[in-house]
């Protein structure tokens, strides 16, 4: 079994782990119908509108 002739330095074991723990906030584009921000590529949450076209009716508070 390979065993680690020397011990890893903890700034060495840091910078290993450095990238495996980021968060990326989600991407958010305008609509182009209400201008409200949503995910891409989704149906608007405030007007119901993908792709210009209403695809489904909007909530009515």
């Amino acid at each position: 079994m390979a065993v680690p002739k020397r011990k890893h330095s903890k700034a060495r074991r840091d910078k290993r782990r450095s990238n495996v723990w980021k968060l990326d906030a989600p991407t958010l584009v305008t609509c182009a119908q209400c201008g409200s921000y949503r995910v891409p590529h989704q149906v608007c949450g405030t007007c119901g509108f993908y792709k210009d076209r209403e695809v489904v009716k909007p909530k009515e508070d």
